[in-house]
């Protein structure tokens, strides 16, 4: 029976006698560990670390219809239904992204139609980059990517505008429209609609927590968007100020206002009204800087009207009292 080796015995498996060689400490990197593991969203594997992408992604990207997006970066309109339907409404467009082998039906060649008719370049995109564009929402193999909207100065329309009434080149005084905290870009788009039909000179928005001209804003206005001009400003009541000191009445419309709608006396002079967004209606500081706020005789049962009926049945008492004259 083979005896075991005694201590300090060199012995090893290959039974030679003799000192073994060290490693010279090579090893023991090895038998230190790979410390402690790595949270879940920093593991490339994992689906929380993709999670945690799209979360930073996003925040450098514009999020459509929330207040407190970037105005000065590319929106995307996606899906097959949206993208026709935005080519229809003649939304300005900077280049339509159509996936790679893409499967065709009516809707494509009738996107591929519009683009071509309009002059929008058409770009074969993979769909791991569709996808990165849209943040993953379903685009159906279809994206077309909107330029930014150029709002114009509000202080430099309304002087031009008063400056064509006073030298006789426009039958009506200015009229404007200032939205106060107004969020959903259907309103916004439904307002415009008003304001072409009753050719207000242009639409105020403010520069944070509002709505501004999306493609969503600007598919609901029917082309509006083209033929009346959206003024940002800083700060709206600064610029309502401004207003004022140019001769501009600014009217807040409210429910419980102490002047009603109907035969309004300062309808014939040069008017910027104010709407609020449904249920909150105008902001404290905005109503302390109108010079009427007039409301609009409804049934005593109806709580409130939308913003973009408000303004227009405004519009439209202040065309009658005008008496149908267009800027």
């Amino acid at each position: 029976m083979a005896s075991a080796p005694r201590a300090g015995s060199s012995r090893g498996n290959s039974g030679k006698k003799g000192p073994l060689k060290g490693t010279g400490g090579h090893g023991r990197k090895s038998l230190e560990g790979k410390g402690p593991t790595p949270k879940a969203e920093d593991r490339e594997y994992h689906k929380a670390h993709r999670s945690k992408q799209l979360a930073e992604r996003s925040s450098t990207r514009r999020p459509v219809g929330r207040n407190t997006r970037s105005r000065h970066s590319d929106e995307t309109v996606a899906g097959r239904n949206s993208v026709v339907e935005a080519l229809r409404a003649a939304i300005p467009a900077k280049a339509l992204h159509v996936a790679t082998r893409i499967e065709m039906d009516e809707r494509v060649r009738e996107t591929l139609k519009l683009a071509a008719e309009r002059g929008v370049p058409v770009m074969e995109t993979s769909k791991p980059e569709l996808d990165r564009m849209t943040d993953d929402a379903v685009h159906q193999g279809l994206v077309l990517q909107v330029p930014p909207y150029q709002y114009a100065e509000p202080l430099a329309l309304a002087r031009e505008a008063l400056e064509r009434w006073e030298k006789g080149y426009a039958t009506a005084p200015p009229l404007i429209i200032a939205l106060d905290g107004i969020t959903d870009p259907r309103n916004l788009g439904a307002i415009l609609r008003s304001a072409a039909a009753f050719s207000a000179h242009m639409v105020v928005v403010p520069a944070r927590r509002s709505v501004g001209v999306t493609a969503t804003a600007w598919k609901t206005s029917a082309g509006a968007a083209v033929r009346v001009p959206v003024a940002q400003a800083g700060n709206l009541n600064t610029t309502l100020k401004e207003f004022k000191k140019l001769g501009i009445f600014v009217l807040g419309l409210d429910g419980d206002g102490d002047r009603s709608l109907t035969g309004l006396p300062l309808a014939t002079e040069p008017v910027c009204l104010v709407v609020g967004s449904e249920g909150k209606g105008l902001s404290r500081l905005v109503r302390e800087n109108c010079d009427q706020i007039v409301s609009i005789p409804i049934a005593s049962d109806m709580e409130s009207l939308n913003a973009s009926m408000a303004v227009g049945i405004t519009l439209y008492e202040i065309a009658v009292q005008r008496g149908g004259g267009r800027a």
